[in-house]
């Protein structure tokens, strides 16, 4: 099987949804012997923030010397970048072999519990140290929460998303998050939710609280831009200062110099250009306050485009402001919203965008959706 075929059975319908739960994918790694249990783990859950968090995790320990293995999602352009070893992503040889390996396992898997599996697999053949494992959606049924133990959690930041699957609460989300925890193993966060303490008292889990405020020289240091990076960034030192205490900071201020975490406020500067890939109200809050820090008397002109489970109402009220150029986009994938849809919400003069050129008279921002940042960036 090649790499093609691999992707177009991950993604037939058989395999396209969404079924919260642990029980197939332990199935399924049981078959395979449990490649899972030998490894070592970083755990990240949240609505917003996973990302970066991640990335700046994985930058510090490779730079510490660490062999690290990286899990994300979704991936923007090809598959293989959500699982990658020391920065490089598995190979599409690799990647389609494994896909059969694992596809010949008698157990019914989503495209998301397969990848996991795959993944799983890949680190603990490749003798991976230390894994930096992000959640798809959630985390108590998520399918990385297949792991028994961990380094220690992390618990980003926590909106309302997902709320047909984890919760229409703020806090029936955060319990949802904090079913990452593991039995004395010690969890980080900035959230003060009862339910990530009581969740991390009910198993003798140290919780580690984070504040937003760092050192200037880290914050100095790191490629990553946005206000929102402070939380973000304390969050990783909170968790590598204790778990690391011999990582020092000239390491830490150089691999955060080398953090790379596509489209998250990516300033394009031959463009005049700001691709960021937020998808919900709470992301969307944050690019408006960076915009207007970073760009306060600067017209915008915005591409908008969003998948229909996401509150794009919401996001449109708070982005929006009279006297910006919008343009609304329909991009080609299952549950991306119409032009008519957007249109109809929108609360400003809007048109559909059909591919028009994006001259640098204004600061051009396209945002809304990973999918049609994806598809838009690859033309």
């Amino acid at each position: 099987m090649n790499y093609q075929e691999a992707i177009e059975n991950l993604t037939s319908t058989g395999m396209f949804y969404i079924d919260l739960g642990l029980d197939r994918v332990k199935s399924a790694l049981e078959e395979l012997g449990n490649p899972q249990d030998s490894l070592k783990y970083i755990h990240v859950a949240g609505t917003n923030g996973k990302g970066s968090v991640c990335a700046m995790l994985e930058s510090i320990l490779r730079e510490s010397g660490y062999k690290t293995g990286l899990y994300t999602s979704p991936h923007i352009f090809e598959y293989t970048e959500r699982i990658k070893i020391n920065g490089q992503e598995i190979s599409q040889q690799d990647f389609a072999d494994l896909f059969e390996e694992v596809s010949s396992i008698k157990v019914h898997l989503t495209e998301f519990e397969i990848l996991t599996v795959m993944m799983f697999i890949y680190f603990k053949r490749n003798n991976v140290e230390i894994v930096i494992l992000e959640t798809g959606m959630g985390g108590r049924f998520d399918a990385t929460n297949v792991i028994k133990e961990n380094l220690c959690s992390i618990i980003t930041q926590i909106d309302l998303d997902h709320t047909d699957r984890l919760g229409k609460t703020k806090d029936e989300i955060a319990f949802e998050k904090a079913g990452i925890i593991k039995p004395k193993c010690p969890v980080v966060t900035s959230m003060g939710y009862e339910e990530i303490r009581d969740r991390a008292d009910e198993l003798d889990s140290l919780l580690l609280f984070t504040s937003p405020f760092v050192s200037q020289g880290f914050l100095e240091s790191l490629a990553l831009k946005g206000l929102h990076q402070a939380e973000n960034l304390a969050l990783v030192l909170t968790a590598i200062n204790y778990l690391f205490k011999d990582i020092d900071e000239v390491t830490i201020k150089l691999a955060l110099s080398k953090v790379r975490n596509p489209f998250r406020f990516e300033f394009f500067q031959d463009k005049n250009l700001i691709v960021d890939a937020s998808h919900n109200p709470n992301g969307i809050k944050a690019l408006k306050e960076n915009l207007d820090f970073y760009f306060p008397n600067k017209p915008r002109r915005y591409v908008f485009g969003c998948l229909n489970n996401k509150d794009y109402k919401t996001m449109m009220q708070i982005l929006f402001e009279e006297g910006d150029e919008v343009y609304l986009c329909e991009f080609d994938y299952p549950k991306a919203c119409s032009y008519e849809e957007l249109h109809l919400s929108c609360p400003v003069v809007s048109k559909e965008y059909k591919g028009q050129e994006l001259t640098g008279d204004k600061l051009n921002i396209i945002c809304g959706s990973f999918y049609m940042i994806g598809q838009m960036m690859s033309n």
